[in-house]
């Protein structure tokens, strides 16, 4: 039997369902040296913003009961530099390339988005290959309106999408965050808006406090929290979103087995994002395609719209 792991979101094809998640993965060089990265479904770079940024002070990672927290504050060299510099290595890769697109401002995601539209055209023009697909990431503090998300508010969010969505004919995945007020209803307004998926969940708001010292660890004094603790509370929400829209939803949040994996797929993922576990094995993109296969083999499972969405 032939078992087929192969998944496809707006025209992108993915030779798996495994994506590396933002943030873990920078833009691939690094992991190169350890695994072959064409064996992976696809690869989400590190946010980007309009403008360089040289992220937060302090301490920027702790590790936590079974998890860990991150306070690295979009670290990145700009969307400019990022075309000019990254992005064709990261294409030479036969894997789909995902963009993370950032911003404080609604100006900022336009612009940015607007920057990616014209080297799309550029690339297209000249026969090279460019981004499959951008990520939209609504869960940076919005500077104009006291540093809330852009995603805590499904109707501060609808700008955002619809102005990205404007601004570019590429496939459009907005990752949300989980401190929606509505989870379902943020992703059907996506899907309004003309989004191509939608990913989720982000990080959650978490705090570590330094009891000898009697402050907090991060400088910042929250962080966001990753890791197997929280993969209950994601799948629950790809669940929620899944039933909510017809696009395709890329779930994550925890995963760290091809089991856990198939359980997001149950509930309705398309493709799913692996994120802090890459920190505990750094191969684990190319490990989890393969245990997925020998799952699939094992449970008798010919393709994965066998059971995606069966919850």
């Amino acid at each position: 039997m032939t078992n087929s792991t192969f998944t496809e979101i707006a025209g992108v094809r993915f030779k798996n369902p495994f994506i590396m998640a933002s943030g873990t993965y920078g833009f691939g060089k690094e992991y190169s040296r350890f695994v072959d990265l064409n064996k992976l479904g696809g690869i989400s770079g590190k946010g980007l913003t309009l403008h360089p940024k040289a992220g937060n002070k302090g301490i920027r990672v702790y590790e936590t009961a079974a998890g860990m927290m991150n306070s690295v504050g979009l670290e990145n060299p700009g969307i400019e530099a990022f075309l000019t510099k990254e992005l064709d290595r990261m294409t030479a890769w036969d894997t789909a390339i995902l963009i993370n697109l950032g911003g404080g401002t609604l100006d900022e995601y336009r612009e940015g988005a607007a920057l990616i539209e014209a080297d799309r055209l550029r690339r297209e023009r000249d026969n090279k290959r460019g981004a499959d697909m951008i990520e939209l990431n609504i869960s940076c503090p919005n500077v104009k309106e006291g540093g809330i998300a852009f995603g805590i508010d499904t109707e501060a969010a609808r700008k955002v999408v619809r102005e990205v969505r404007r601004a570019t004919k590429l496939p459009l995945a907005v990752k949300l965050s989980p401190g929606a007020k509505d989870i379902a209803e943020m992703a059907s307004m996506c899907e309004d808006e003309g989004a191509d998926a939608v990913s989720l969940i982000n990080t959650f708001s978490a705090m570590k406090i330094d009891v000898r010292n009697r402050k907090s660890v991060f400088a910042n004094g929250y962080a966001g929290l990753s890791g197997p603790a929280i993969k209950p509370i994601a799948l629950r929400m790809v669940h929620q979103a899944a039933k909510a829209v017809r696009i395709p939803v890329i779930g994550m949040g925890g995963i760290s087995s091809a089991e856990d994996a198939v359980e997001f797929i149950m509930a309705g993922a398309h493709a799913v994002q692996i994120g802090t576990y890459n920190f505990v094995n750094l191969r684990a993109g190319a490990e989890l395609a393969q245990d997925l296969v020998t799952f699939m083999e094992e449970e008798g499972i010919s393709s994965l719209d066998e059971i995606r969405g069966i919850i």
